[in-house]
């Protein structure tokens, strides 16, 4: 009894179906214009949501980059807007070595501890090349231990090269490519803060973040007792990196840090912090803020569209209501159930939406493989989302053909075969 229901079903619905695409072909014009609504409509929400995810997914590699386990100690909190007040932060202190040092000596939940300085707008020369607006990061030994560095070729620095400030360099893969066009970088001997510097390592090329640029491409990295020597440290915004150790979360890291600064800069219990301890979570969950506005108004004028496509959709069956009338009338003499007349009709406007949403799905697709063709943007398109678009598409098929289909299925047999 079960597999005769599913087959008088599935033959409903082939031929719903094949209704469907008959009012396709023979209004191709008609049909298209009111498909164009539902198709816009999914075609916004999905590529909304994917251009968010797309954006998402270059954020969360570039919060790795930064080092997801990570608190940066430094001057200034992470923020900005309107209400941010600068007022409060531009007298205080910057981190300095002693401060770095100290907490070396006493930290015990941070797997490493480095002490980062930058430079930016640097020229460094080789021979007769020069590369301009290059970012010279000097940095202690566990630098390493911040940010996953993967190499071209050379190596990192030795523990004796840090502590002694040997002057040498690890370049990035832009650098590399402008100073050393056709040979090899390791071993020669560039000119870097009016200093000759060996280079060692080539960073691997990572390309550039679409909303932090973090990369290593256009960054020489030298030895912070090297630098030390050649420029004054707490002039250039100095940052203490502290990289959490496994098993440990990273709010008790952050308690732990604030006793010790508090306790190595000497304040009082009712004074407030001179420093800030900022974490990669800061960014993420102010563009999350962002992220979320983006997605709801691409929703709501998606969803808008959809609904105008849906009128369309209602009337291709009102009208095809009234030109199958006939078509009706013989079906119900013949003994078919107003059930059967209500679920042909049904079926048909949600095939017709169906159609509409795939052809918005297609468009999603397809310019997702343009971009990666042409400029090398991989766009994120989640399964659910394909679900959503489907279930929208289903949703709105139901609501633009109940009441053609109520109308269809309580007409009076013999006055629809007279209709004709």
């Amino acid at each position: 009894m079960a597999s005769y229901v599913c087959m008088i079903f599935l033959k409903l619905f082939l031929e719903s179906f094949r209704f469907a695409f008959s009012a396709l072909r023979e209004n191709k014009t008609r049909t298209f214009l009111s498909l164009l609504g539902v198709t816009i409509g999914i075609m916004t929400i999905i590529g909304i949501f994917s251009a968010v995810n797309t954006l998402r997914a270059n954020l969360e590699s570039s919060v790795e980059k930064l080092g997801s386990r990570s608190i940066y100690v430094q001057k200034w909190p992470w923020g900005g807007g309107g209400d941010y007040p600068w007022w409060k932060y531009v007298n205080r202190p910057e981190p300095t070595i002693r401060d770095f040092e100290l907490l070396q000596q006493r930290t015990t939940l941070a797997d490493g501890i480095a002490l980062d300085v930058g430079v930016s707008d640097k020229t460094l020369k080789y021979l007769n090349n020069n590369v301009e607006n290059v970012y010279i990061s000097a940095v202690s030994k566990d630098f390493y231990k911040i940010r996953n560095l993967e190499f071209q070729s050379g190596r990192y620095f030795t523990d004796g090269e840090s502590e002694r400030g040997t002057p040498v360099a690890i370049i990035g893969s832009t650098i590399a490519k402008g100073l050393f066009p056709h040979t090899d970088p390791i071993g020669k001997t560039i000119q870097a803060l009016g200093r000759r510097l060996k280079v060692i390592g080539v960073f691997k090329e990572e390309g550039e973040g679409m909303l932090i640029d973090v990369s290593l491409d256009n960054i020489a990295v030298v030895p912070l007792n090297f630098a030390r020597n050649v420029i004054n440290v707490r002039s250039f915004g100095p940052s203490i990196v502290v990289n959490a150790i496994d098993g440990v979360s990273l709010d008790e890291v952050e308690s732990e840090l604030r006793g010790l600064i508090r306790s190595i800069h000497r304040l009082s219990p009712t004074q407030e912090d001179d420093f800030a301890l900022n974490q990669t979570t800061i960014i993420t969950a102010q563009l999350d803020t962002m992220f979320k506005m983006v997605n709801t108004a691409g929703f709501c004028i998606g969803i808008l569209s959809v609904l105008v496509g849906g009128f369309g959709i209602a009337n291709i069956m009102f009208v095809s209501v009234k030109e199958r009338t006939h078509i009706i009338g013989i079906q119900k003499s013949l003994g078919a159930k107003n059930f059967f007349i209500l679920s042909q009709f049904l079926i048909e406007a949600v095939a017709l939406c169906l159609i509409g949403g795939l052809m918005g799905l297609f468009v999603v697709y397809g310019l997702a493989f343009i971009l990666k063709i042409a400029a090398g943007i991989g766009v994120v398109v989640h399964l659910d989302e394909v679900v959503l678009a489907i279930f929208i598409s289903t949703t709105i098929g139901l609501i633009s053909g109940i009441i053609p289909a109520v109308i269809a299925s309580r007409l009076d047999p013999v006055e629809a075969i007279r209709s004709k």
